[in-house]
């Protein structure tokens, strides 16, 4: 019976022995390399498209070298993968600490070019796009969020590279949060919420003016104060609809 025990302890020791011996042999996923070679074999990755390869060396150099010659742009180069992989919630933590870290640096317009290109995309609607359903009544908040990260590129840096479309892709989300609000304002008019559906429109008309959504605003604001009953305003909102 005791040689019995023996032989089972020394199965179980010769198991663990084993054990430790693989997991030693594991080798690490990327593995180590001189900081230049990370950091060719990233680009090489990201010019071939394969951008989860790109991240794996990309991060691996983040690691081991936090302040190495490459940190900045490595950090640049994530942001852009994980924008490329459609991982936002990696792609904006990632803008954050750049921004959060590095306050004067000469790719800020870039950064907030890359985050509002990133909220834009979350926001992206593969229904509406596809399948063509009109989802304005989503949360918008993606979109006002792109809206106020490509703002602050135009304002704070007017001259940059990125400037211009930046001004192109705020005329379209402008466009979108506009349908939005007028999406709820009838909503608001279904449910004989008449004035929410008035201060919607209005509020349409104030902030979005120059948006094809003003005149359904119009139209929604001129059926609310019909249902309310305040005759004035009904004949005040169809004139400026006529005119405009």
């Amino acid at each position: 019976m005791m040689r019995v025990y023996k032989q089972t302890i020394s199965v179980i020791l010769l198991g663990l022995a084993l054990s430790a011996c693989s997991s030693s042999k594991e080798k690490p996923k990327i593995p180590d390399k001189p900081a230049s070679e990370l950091y060719a074999e990233a680009q090489t990755a990201i010019n071939n498209g394969a951008f989860t390869d790109a991240a794996d060396n990309l991060e691996a150099l983040d690691t081991r070298y936090p302040f190495g010659p490459y940190s900045s742009q490595v950090q640049l180069d994530l942001i852009y993968v994980y924008y490329k992989r459609s991982d936002t919630a990696m792609a904006l933590a990632s803008s954050e600490r750049f921004i959060r870290n590095n306050p004067t640096h000469s790719a800020l317009d870039y950064v907030y070019y890359m985050r509002g290109l990133t909220n834009m995309s979350a926001d992206y609607n593969l229904f509406q796009s596809v399948v063509g359903i009109d989802r304005y009544d989503r949360d918008p908040s993606f979109s006002r969020q792109a809206f106020n990260d490509f703002s602050t590129l135009i304002n704070r840096y007017p001259r940059s590279d990125y400037a211009p479309d930046a001004k192109q892709r705020m005329v379209y989300l402008k466009d979108n949060l506009a349908r939005h609000e007028v999406a709820v304002a009838r909503y608001y008019i279904k449910r004989e919420a008449f004035i929410g559906a008035v201060n919607r429109a209005r509020y349409v008309i104030e902030n979005f003016p120059d948006t094809p959504s003003a005149r359904d605003a119009l139209e929604v604001m001129e059926q609310g104060y019909k249902a309310l009953g305040v005759t004035d305003k009904v004949e005040q909102t169809a004139l400026i609809r006529s005119a405009n």
